[in-house]
């Protein structure tokens, strides 16, 4: 039995080009009638440093105010690739259900919110090509892929194309 794609959880790190990722989440979106949920994940900032020159609740309201001004900037991007990319759909935001902007390990919390959303798939970019690229880029993936039960669609982005969402 083929088993039914309805939630996918598409991670970004919003690079320049994550857009390339972003197709292949829509394009499974659009052939199973499946609903995209997104996730940006900030890695956590040391406080220590911080509490030096702000107050604790100054550091929150920063981050938050950080975290609303990423989902708009997500929310435009999105407008801007659907009338781009997909002019022939008027539905392509429908597809969205969810866009979410946390701090965290990104492993951790990619792996968290897809069991929270009982996903189907996980969309995600890769990097890196060789030692040195998966030293540094490749490790999300990676732990994802050892950690993870849900089937993952890990997608290499080129290096110099202009495929970006739009800005």
């Amino acid at each position: 039995m083929i088993p039914k794609i309805k939630k996918i959880l598409y991670a970004t790190d919003l690079s320049e080009n994550s857009a390339y990722a972003f197709r292949y989440a829509v394009s499974s979106a659009q052939q199973h009638g499946a609903k995209i949920h997104i996730l940006h994940v900030l890695e956590e900032i040391k406080t220590s440093l911080l509490w030096a020159y702000f107050e604790m609740d100054k550091l929150q309201e920063i981050r938050e105010k950080g975290k609303e001004e990423i989902k708009d900037r997500i929310q435009k991007r999105l407008e801007i690739f659907c009338q781009r990319e997909l002019m022939d759909d008027p539905k392509c935001l429908d597809l969205l259900a969810s866009t979410e902007v946390t701090e965290g390990d990104p492993a951790a919390e990619i792996l968290r919110k897809a069991n929270e959303l009982e996903a189907d798939l996980v969309v995600m970019g890769t990097h890196g090509k060789g030692l040195l690229a998966h030293a540094f880029l490749g490790s999300v993936a990676e732990k994802i892929l050892h950690r993870t039960k849900i089937p993952v669609l890990t997608i290499p982005i080129p290096k110099e194309t202009d495929i970006r969402l739009g800005d």
